[in-house]
This record gives structure tokens, C-alpha cells and sequence, in this order.
């Protein structure tokens, strides 16, 4: 598949720093074709000077483009060729430098152009000729550690909470729809032979196929990753079943697909990770229940007065969490109607949670709320007292913010229960199934005598009595491994590669849909 430029997502664009963006892709590496410049004149012995006298060109514009500072134009690239008497090719050829030092000059000016390199206020070093070649290796080596040190840094919890609070904040300033990712899903499913109901497999494949990519199954995938893909042959490494309570996998196969087609590059920050994988799971929503047919479908439920998450989980084949989140997308943008979502596990911490409501979240002093303990009182924790778990579970909740409707189905995964919650402001509730619930709560919360303070007779008796131990998330204490993907270990995501790879002349061998 070719590259493709990044898709712009009007909502996210603010996750970009101007000062700490990446230098602009013009298409001519000038830093390359400067360094191939300076290693033909060094081989013939020429000064700046000579050379200049010998193309009609100042000294000083030489030296530019020598350091990539200035573009060539094609006219000064070609006198210049026959000047040192080598082809136009010889100086624009996209290989790598044609010395050791060549590509070391070209690494440390680039690193010192580097985002990194410009927030620590480093002085830049003139890669010239009378800086020695081990002082050099020895600057870019430093860079280098600098770089994973960085990267080590933001694979932090604390950098993931920062983060996702950000982008969370911009999600909903956007009531949660990304208008740039439905059409380009829509496009593609269509494209597939998508009409209505749920996308099959054999679509999946099919859009996979388009993008020059086969769909392996295999049963050793890398511990760290949930796909691989192998640019090099064109496959994307899919686990052999779905994963209980996680995704399935025609959401694992059109996540690896959004990377593609959203143009996504090695992310430089946790920031633009978390990004990256909010795309591509916005992405895979977006084609397993596309805009058009799910617009169409709520609109009728809606007017009937009958919108229920199990009926739309039910029309397009996936999981409760996809239905209830995928509502956050199109119920305020397309219906007019606020919601709110969350997913907390049977511990009674909020695990991931979206609102343009008004429902008052739990959150920490940085305004994160992954972690934080939902009241008791509510339906995401009520649910998990209900005998009856096949169905969705109703209730009405009177919050200092006012009334709210929620709907709750719980489920269990690796890390245990949890419950789906999708919810909107009392106002709203008539659009709903269950809206004549008669099950109603009041919440204080977050003043401690709601539910977190315990009574004062348990108190007195307990205090001085109670020794418990604290199950530790390890998680919460260590980074993420520091690879080239945060979370990511590389050696055994390329050990996997090697094993799998097609051997050369064969390369269809084995690919099956």
C-alpha cells in the first residue's frame, strides 16, 4: 500500500503543538541531497568557493544547501552534478548517505532540529569538518539516549491520565463525533458491497484486500500487541478467536486497517498514541455500524420512542460496549439528545467514561477520572446487585447536577465484571425503553456521607481494630515498555515477524482471509 497522508480530524487538531510539530515532509530530502553535495566536493578536493565559481553561485547559498537549510532547485542540483562530474541521480538518490560520517552529520542536524531538541533549548553543534568523527558518534549517541529517555518518560500512567484527560476534554467540546473518520468509513464499507445490517468477515477482507493486505490468523501473537502487520508482505496477524469480553475480530482487523488509511506514522509522543488508537477504534466503530444505517436505524427508534443499546446491538452483530459507545457518536450529533457512557469494573472504578450531560463524574485534582470510584449509588454499580443479568437494568438517579436515566448490562472479562452504562438527563429519558422504570436512587456524591464514609458506629468499632492489605496494581507503579510503540515489545514483535514472514518468491504462500 502507498503512503498516504495523514487525515485531518478538525477535533483533535489541538493535540498538536505548532512549536513541537515534526519538520514539513516536502517530498526532497534537502539535508540528504546537501550531505551527498559536500561528499562528491570533498572527493574532488574543491572548497565552497571553487565550487561556486564553478556553478555561478554565492558561497553562502552553497553553504545553505550543503546543511539543508535550502531546497535545490532541479537547475542548481544539475549544474552542480556536471561540476564534480557525477549525474543529477548521484546527488538526489533517496538511498542511504554514501559515507559514515555523511550519515552521522545528517543524523545530528536532524535531532537537533528535533521537537525534543528545540523544548530542551539545547545549543546546536555544527556538524563541520573540524569536529572529529568520534565526537560525532558521540553527540549522536547522546541524542539518541535523550530520545528514549523522552519516550521512556511519556509511557508513564501519570502521562496516559494527563493525556487521555485531554483528549477526553476535546472529544466532548465535539459531542464525541469525528466527522472526517465517518465518511471516510463509510466510503470504504460501501466500496466493500456494504448495504445494511451487520459488515460480515468476508467485507472486512474485502476492504483489508483493496488496501493490498491479507488477513493471517495465527495462535503465537506477540503477549503486547493485540494485531501485527507486516507492511513489507501485506499482512495483518490476527489472534485465531475473538477475545472474551474484548474486541472481536473484525474490529482487531479494521484497526489495523484505520492505520492505513488514517495515515498514521510512528507516534512521536503518548499523547499522539492515545490519539492513534482513539482514531482507529473510532475508526472501526465507524464501519461496523456506519453512519448512514445507524442514523436510520436510531431516527426510527426514536420516533417510536423505543431506543434501547440491545436492540442496536442486536441490528449490527457487536458487542453491548461497541452499541453503547458508538450511541456517544451519533445521539447528540445526529439526534440532538446529550448521553453519557461508562464502563466500571465490579471494584467500582470508572475504567472509561464520556459525557456532554452535565452528569457529574468522579475525578481526581488534574481532572482525570480513569480509577476513580463511582458512587455506589448509581447504576453502574447498583446493576451488579440485580439477580437478573440477561437484560438491560433501568434506573432513575438524583445527582446534585439533577435527575439522570440510566440503561446498565453487565458482562465479565480477563480482568473480571464490569457494566456498561449509557445514560441521559431526565428530559431525554421519553426516548428510551425502560424510561417507566420505577427503580430511583438519590447521590450526593462527592460529599463523603453519600457513600464512602462509613457509618460512625463501624467506625468506632473498627478504627483502631482493622489491619487490611491492599491488592497493588503493578500496573500503576511501572511504565510501559519503552519500543519503538509504546507498550510494545520490539524484539518479540520482530522475533514474530521473521517466523512468519513468506519466504522470498513465495510471498502468497499461506495468506487466506
Amino acid at each position: 500500500m502507498k503512503d498516504v497522508p495523514r487525515l485531518r480530524v478538525a477535533a483533535l487538531e489541538p493535540l498538536t503543538d505548532p512549536a513541537l510539530a515534526p519538520e514539513p515532509d516536502t517530498g526532497l530530502d534537502a539535508l540528504t541531497v546537501g550531505r551527498r553535495i559536500r561528499y562528491h566536493r570533498g572527493v574532488r578536493g574543491w572548497t565552497l568557493a571553487q565550487l561556486g565559481e564553478a556553478v555561478g553561485t554565492a558561497q553562502s547559498q552553497l553553504s545553505q544547501v550543503e546543511n539543508g537549510k535550502r531546497e535545490p532547485r532541479l537547475s542548481l542540483v544539475a549544474a552542480v552534478a556536471r561540476a564534480l562530474e557525477v549525474t543529477p541521480a548521484d546527488l538526489l538518490d533517496p538511498a542511504p548517505p554514501p559515507s559514515r560520517r555523511a550519515a552521522l552529520e545528517i543524523e545530528l542536524d536532524r535531532a537537533q532540529r528535533s521537537p525534543l531538541a528545540r523544548a530542551l533549548g539545547l545549543t546546536e553543534v555544527r556538524a563541520g569538518r573540524a569536529l572529529p568523527t568520534d565526537a560525532l558518534e558521540a553527540l549522536v549517541r547522546l541524542h539518541r539516549e535523550l530520545a528514549r529517555r523522552h519516550d521512556a518518560a511519556n509511557a508513564t500512567p501519570e502521562e496516559a491520565r494527563r493525556a487521555n484527560t485531554e483528549i477526553r476534554l476535546l472529544m466532548r467540546g465535539s459531542d464525541n463525533h469525528l466527522p472526517e473518520i465517518e465518511e471516510l468509513a463509510e466510503d470504504l464499507v460501501r466500496a466493500a458491497g456494504y448495504t445494511v445490517g451487520a459488515l460480515t468477515h468476508r467485507q472486512v477482507a474485502r476492504m483489508a484486500a483493496d488496501l493490498g493486505f491479507s488477513i493471517i490468523h495465527v495462535e503465537d501473537l506477540p503477549h503486547s500487541t493485540r494485531t501485527v502487520t507486516d507492511l513489507a508482505h501485506g499482512r495483518i496477524y490476527l489472534p485465531p478467536a475473538s477475545i472474551p469480553g474484548g474486541h472481536g475480530l473484525r474490529s482487531l482487523a479494521l484497526q489495523a486497517v484505520g492505520h492505513r488509511v488514517l495515515g498514521h506514522e510512528r507516534p512521536a509522543s503518548y499523547t499522539q498514541f492515545l490519539r492513534q488508537r482513539l482514531e482507529i477504534n473510532y475508526f472501526a466503530a465507524s464501519c461496523l455500524l456506519p453512519r448512514s444505517a445507524a442514523v436510520e436505524f436510531l431516527s426510527a427508534a426514536k420516533a417510536d420512542k423505543d431506543l434501547a443499546v440491545e436492540d442496536f446491538r442486536d441490528a449490527f452483530g457487536v458487542t453491548h460496549e461497541a452499541a453503547a459507545h458508538r450511541l456517544t457518536n451519533l445521539l447528540t450529533s445526529h439526534l440532538g439528545i446529550p448521553v453519557h457512557f461508562l464502563r466500571v469494573g465490579d471494584d467500582g472504578a470508572l475504567y472509561r467514561g464520556y459525557e456532554n450531560d452535565g452528569v457529574p463524574f468522579p475525578q481526581d485534582a488534574s481532572g482525570a477520572i480513569e480509577g476513580q470510584p463511582v458512587c455506589r449509588r448509581w447504576t453502574a454499580r447498583t446493576v451488579f446487585e440485580v439477580r437478573n443479568r440477561t437484560t438491560e437494568n433501568y434506573q432513575y438517579t438524583d445527582t446534585p447536577a439533577g435527575t439522570f436515566w440510566c440503561s446498565s448490562q453487565t458482562g465479565v472479562g480477563d480482568d473480571g465484571g464490569f457494566s456498561i452504562t449509557v445514560g441521559v438527563p431526565y428530559a431525554h429519558a421519553k426516548w428510551f425503553r425502560g424510561r417507566d422504570t420505577r427503580v430511583r436512587a438519590r447521590s450526593t456524591c462527592p460529599e463523603g456521607d453519600c457513600c464512602r464514609r462509613p457509618p460512625a458506629d463501624l467506625v468506632r468499632r473498627w478504627a483502631d481494630a482493622a489491619w487490611p492489605s491492599a491488592r497493588l496494581h503493578a500496573q500503576t507503579l511501572a511504565p510501559l515498555p519503552s519500543g519503538r510503540f509504546p507498550g510494545v515489545d520490539d524484539r518479540e514483535v520482530y522475533t514474530f515477524l521473521a517466523s512468519h514472514a513468506p519466504v522470498e518468491g513465495d510471498a502468497g504462500a499461506g495468506d487466506q482471509a
